[in-house]
């Protein structure tokens, strides 16, 4: 019998295929970056010997391009965890407050397909529960790029939303909580082990929009994991299997994310069971009455323009929490 083959591995190839591809990028970026640095040099040069004022602008903005791609750049450098490379998994889920909850959730599923668009990344949704009035009760869905779980790892947490209320007729000023939770999507069982007892199985119809078979049959599929609380459901896939496939990935992501916070918590000293670790205070805040300000509360990074980062301008909380994680600085009290 002939060895087994490369390609007789799928999740390797493909994983290495993955790799290869990300690794053909970064040289090309850097090439680029080069290119770049010597054809400012070669504006400023110019525009010395020809005493020219009107090539400042230019080289300023080349100059602001070329450090905005060398950051990201060097932020890549702290992405060097085990899973950061993976595509991530977020599931939003509205708080307390009803129709306004709902509509926060909903505010936060566009802020971060706004930023996965910006970022070049694809998103699938994997399961939707429309609130009853507006917004979502609870959206799952998939980031597909180069380090998406590095970077979005940062968001996990409770977020808060402070603003009159749309749905307010007194016009009152009204807080709104909303948790989002981060997973890695990985291949295969990654050390965890997933007991068959420990599981609740649940089949339902999907609630989304279809096609033929979509919404006839019990295709949808819910987990419980029944040790740790932990509820994980897809409804994107055709079929029943492929939903339940999918949704033990989910499972699997979600249980090491939170065997990894367990282990960061210990090293820290830091006690606590599962909920509280996932679902602490408020990472961040979103002040949109009286003032505009978003506020990372772990980092202390804020900006006054809370309209664009609800547009999915979030990379400088992003950068903030990498750097700070990078040096062990992020603070475990909350930043007022």
């Amino acid at each position: 019998m002939a060895a087994p083959g490369f390609w007789d591995n799928p999740e390797r190839s493909n994983k290495l295929v993955r790799e290869a591809k990300n690794l053909k990028d970064t040289v090309d970026l850097l090439n680029n970056l080069s290119q770049a640095y010597d054809d400012i040099l070669e504006l400023i040069g110019m525009a010395y010997e020809e005493g020219d004022p009107e090539l400042v602008p230019e080289i300023r903005a080349e100059l602001d391009d070329f450090e905005t791609k060398l950051e990201s750049i060097r932020l890549r450098t702290l992405l060097t965890g085990q899973y950061d490379a993976c595509n991530a998994i977020i599931r939003i889920n509205a708080g307390a407050g009803g129709t306004e909850s709902c509509d926060w959730a909903g505010m936060l599923y566009r802020m971060y397909t706004r930023w996965a668009e910006r970022k070049g990344f694809t998103v699938e949704v994997l399961d939707l529960l429309d609130g009853d009035e507006a917004g979502i009760k609870s959206v799952s869905f998939q980031i597909n790029g180069e380090n998406a779980y590095g970077y979005t790892k940062s968001e996990q947490g409770v977020h808060r939303l402070v603003r009159i209320s749309p749905f307010n007729a007194q016009g009152k000023r009204q807080t709104s909580f909303v948790s989002v939770d981060v997973m890695p999507e990985i291949e295969g069982d990654a050390g965890i082990e997933i007991r068959d007892e420990d599981l609740k199985i649940d089949t339902y119809r999907s609630s989304g929009a279809g096609g033929q078979h979509i919404n006839k049959t019990s295709s949808a599929v819910r987990i419980t994991h029944i040790p740790t609380g932990v509820v994980v459901a897809c409804q994107n896939e055709r079929s029943q299997f492929q939903n339940k496939d999918k949704a033990m990935q989910m499972l699997r992501g979600k249980l090491l994310a939170l065997k990894e916070a367990e282990e960061e918590a210990k090293l820290k000293g830091i006690q606590g069971d599962l909920k509280a670790i996932n679902f602490g205070s408020q990472i961040r805040s979103y002040f949109l009455q009286p003032y505009q300000m978003v506020k990372d509360h772990r980092t202390g990074e804020e900006c006054a323009n809370a309209s664009a980062v609800l547009d999915g301008d979030i990379d400088r909380y992003i950068n903030a929490y990498l750097k700070k994680k990078s040096l062990g600085t992020l603070s475990d009290t909350p930043i007022e």
